[in-house]
């Protein structure tokens, strides 16, 4: 069998969840696991977070994939509705629900459910993609509180750049929220992934952890809370080739690296199709047998070529580590001008996932 393969550690899944809990002790959790948990797997992640105060998923879709699964949790769907007609599947499954304008308030208050929903209400603090403005939010507060199809409500905002420690746009942000709900009592919700890490004043009734249960930090690695984090995924495959190239030659599409000294060529079964970034520049780290290289020449579909000049004896079937415990999928993202989550989310259904406990 081809030897790519992403290999997800529980264990890590999980002291990752417990250390965002033991931030915020007197908080509520809910994992974030939207985007088959950031490319983890929904189901098995869920499995796995069985102490899990809730879940949350973007889409109604997602939600049900759980609940027929047999996870029995509280969900949220974190983007509400997006027809009336989800409605009556969110009360029947008893999902909850985010409301974030006024049509989704209108079909509430038209709807015939068979019994009432949880709400997390949105307000618009600064992000400026969904929720309430500020000023609405009196308002549709009180008419989701009139409402007999709405249970309960939860206050929820969602941070623009919370992980930018230094930016005032985070207090700003619990600024206007303040105003905003200032005279209503219910419970709250601010703090995602880098809220959770780094700012302590934003750890409420709940929290809510995503990038950071996959071991992935959204702020400086260096942080003493980051280097708590344990990666989760593990992107590995081996080589598959192994040749010496003299000075001058030049490997892969588009000769974008041309050896400057004779160099030792690993050529690797893992390519953009698995969802390796082809954008990857030369000198992107990699790690074969646990030692530290790098990337050189263009990503192909299906292969891509690392330096073994640091590991004379490497070989074929050797074990190749594109992001993990050795290379992080920060560094790689970095290299790639991206980002943790669309390295998880985009590793492709050909690499099999294997689950560790």
């Amino acid at each position: 069998m081809r030897p790519a393969r992403a290999c997800i550690n529980l264990k890590a899944l999980r002291h990752n969840y417990h250390y965002a809990k033991s931030l915020a002790p007197h908080s509520k959790a809910a994992a974030i696991i939207k985007a088959n948990a950031y490319g983890h797997g929904a189901v098995v992640v869920a499995r796995a977070l069985y102490d899990a105060d809730a879940f949350g998923v973007a889409c109604i879709e997602e939600a049900l994939e759980l609940r027929e699964s047999g996870i029995t949790q509280p969900i949220v769907l974190l983007e509400g509705v997006f027809t009336p007609d989800e409605l009556p599947l969110a009360a029947r499954y008893q999902f909850m629900i985010a409301v974030h304008n006024v049509e989704q308030v209108e079909w509430l208050e038209q709807a015939q459910l068979t019994q009432p929903l949880a709400i997390w209400f949105k307000i618009d603090t600064g992000m400026h993609r969904l929720g309430f403005a500020p000023e609405q939010v009196p308002a549709f507060y009180a008419r989701l509180k009139a409402c007999a199809n709405v249970a309960a409500i939860t206050l929820m905002t969602h941070f623009a750049r919370a992980d930018e420690v230094d930016c005032s746009a985070t207090e700003q942000q619990i600024a206007r929220f303040k105003t905003a709900t200032q005279g209503i009592q219910a419970p709250v919700s601010i703090a995602n992934s880098p809220a959770t890490l780094m700012w302590p004043s934003t750890r409420l009734d709940w929290i809510r952890p995503g990038i950071m249960l996959y071991g992935a930090t959204p702020v400086a690695e260096d942080l003493p809370e980051s280097k708590a984090l344990q990666p989760v995924m593990t992107l590995e495959s081996a080589l598959i080739s192994v040749r010496e190239l003299g000075v001058g030659e030049s490997i892969g599409y588009g000769a974008r690296f041309t050896c400057e000294q004779p160099t030792r060529v690993g050529v690797v079964a893992m390519g953009y199709a698995d969802g390796y970034p082809r954008h990857a520049v030369n000198g992107t780290p990699v790690a074969v047998n646990g030692v530290r290289t790098r990337i050189i020449g263009r990503v192909s579909m299906d292969m891509l070529t690392v330096d073994l000049t640091p590991l004379p004896t490497a070989k074929v079937g050797d074990r190749v580590e594109l992001w993990g415990n050795t290379v992080r999928a920060n560094e790689v993202a970095a290299h790639s001008q991206t980002i943790a989550y669309t390295l998880f989310t985009g590793v492709t259904r050909r690499v099999p996932l294997v689950y560790q406990s």
